[in-house]
């Protein structure tokens, strides 16, 4: 039972502060690790995809273990303050810390690609204390039926405010000279603040009472039981789909940052704009697919974003570099891909966030919140960063560096192609899905 009266307690402006505060603090810093990180390494580093893959393995890796770890941590303490604001705060020094590779000398190239891919891990281990196993869970204590609705609608729509706010600023601040560390340092310590104005702000009253089920170990292995997982049949099919719609995403999220900079010739701070402004019109379907989404229509919505993505994608993947004039940041074509991408990206997230909490059991719901870890992010970093790496180096364009001698690689619109391919296939476990779901719903009706 919870130590303090939120059921009955109004919102107020503190937790709205550390919701949002917190909550886009968060977003965007993993919008910079997931878009800017890239182009760092292309910049400073090498345009080789071998280092992307490696970052993106190691810290979904490191992601899902710390939210495992620390999550399993705080419920036998109760304690959510301790993790949320250490675990910003050491978030926000190994941001500026990735930033100091650059300084590593070049010619240590493989101490460079593995101090960035180790920086990049540590960074991720924190971010999760913080925010997946010390933010999330906060949240949903503080969760009543009075904010419910409002909490849920703050926390669907910081994914795409965070990449957006990520994109533009962080372009503006990289600039047209590639200034990442410039970059780093403001966004580490906007992380910082946060974590300090928590460590303040947050007192006993937000801890719970401890959850202690054995020794650590066991209470930490007893979230990988999997049985009762595999006995919701549509949850099941709902979290493969997203594992398979999301390896596509990754083969080409990953490289889309360094495409448009490296393959089209635009710089770091029109990229930010080219992807943004096309994004804040996509989120405008947030609502009407909000209002489906209370209608129960989720294998509707999935199925439709998973075919408007894919459109997208084919539009963005016959543009090539001798069609684009760098110097104009408008390009039809390209802002058009990148909006219909937008609105799969957001119907896809926004239904399967709704649809999967619907099914979660109400004695392990953070249980499951791990299992959705496993499916949203390890699985689909890992697959899809291992294809959009072997797509970039067997069919995109190939240079050697004069000075280095090293062969580099710039990604072109074939890892559209090949992530619409693989996003295809993830239509077959949403319509598994979608005859479970149908079967609920008529038992449901009276």
């Amino acid at each position: 039972m919870r130590n303090n009266l939120q059921q009955t307690q109004k919102t107020g402006f503190r937790t709205w502060l550390l919701v949002w505060g917190l909550g886009l603090a968060g977003q965007i810093c993993w919008n910079m690790e997931n878009q800017w990180f890239n182009t760092f390494v292309y910049a400073k580093i090498g345009k080789d995809p071998s280092i992307i893959t490696g970052m993106l393995i190691c810290s979904a890796a490191a992601t899902t273990f710390a939210t495992f770890f620390f999550g399993t941590w705080a419920d036998r303490t109760g304690r959510r303050r301790s993790f949320i604001a250490w675990g910003y705060i050491l978030w926000g020094v190994f941001t500026i810390a990735f930033g100091l590779t650059q300084f590593i000398s070049r010619e240590m190239y493989l101490l460079m690609a593995v101090s960035v891919v180790l920086a990049d891990t540590v960074m991720s281990f924190f971010g999760s204390m913080g925010n997946d196993a010390g933010f999330n869970t906060w949240t949903n204590d503080v969760m009543t039926d009075r904010n419910r609705g409002q909490i849920g609608a703050a926390l669907a729509t910081q994914p795409v405010l965070g990449t957006i706010l990520g994109t533009v600023v962080g372009g503006m601040l990289v600039g047209e000279n590639d200034d990442y560390l410039r970059l780093f340092i403001v966004m580490g310590v906007f992380v910082i603040v946060f974590g300090v104005i928590s460590l303040f702000s947050l007192n006993k009253k937000d801890d719970v009472a401890p959850s202690v089920r054995g020794s650590f170990w066991k209470q930490f292995l007893s979230v990988f039981n999997f049985k009762k997982f595999f006995a919701l049949k549509e949850l099941v099919w709902v979290n493969v789909g997203v594992a398979v719609f999301f390896i596509g995403f990754n083969v080409y999220f990953a490289y889309i940052g360094n495409y448009l900079i490296y393959y089209l010739g635009y710089t770091a701070d029109m990229m930010g704009i080219i992807e943004a402004v096309p994004l804040v019109l996509a989120m405008l379907t947030a609502i009407p697919i909000g209002i489906l989404i209370n209608k129960n229509k989720h294998p509707v919505i999935a199925l439709a974003s998973i075919a408007v993505n894919i459109a997208g994608l084919m539009i963005l993947f016959p543009v090539k570099a001798a069609s684009v004039d760098p110097q104009q940041i408008f390009n039809p074509v390209l802002w058009l891909g990148i909006f219909v991408v937008g609105v799969g990206y957001v119907g896809i997230l926004q239904t399967t966030k709704v649809w999967t909490k619907q099914l979660y059991p109400a004695e392990a719901k953070g249980q499951f919140e791990g299992i959705w870890i496993l499916f949203f992010v390890l699985i689909p970093m890992i697959g899809g960063s291992l294809i959009g790496q072997a797509v970039v180096k067997t069919s995109g364009e190939t240079f050697v560096n004069a000075e280095s001698g090293l062969t580099e690689y710039v990604p072109n619109g074939n890892v559209f192609l090949v992530g619409a391919a693989v996003i295809l296939l993830s239509v077959i476990p949403f319509l598994l899905a979608a005859k479970y779901h149908r079967r609920r719903r008529a038992a449901e009706q009276p």
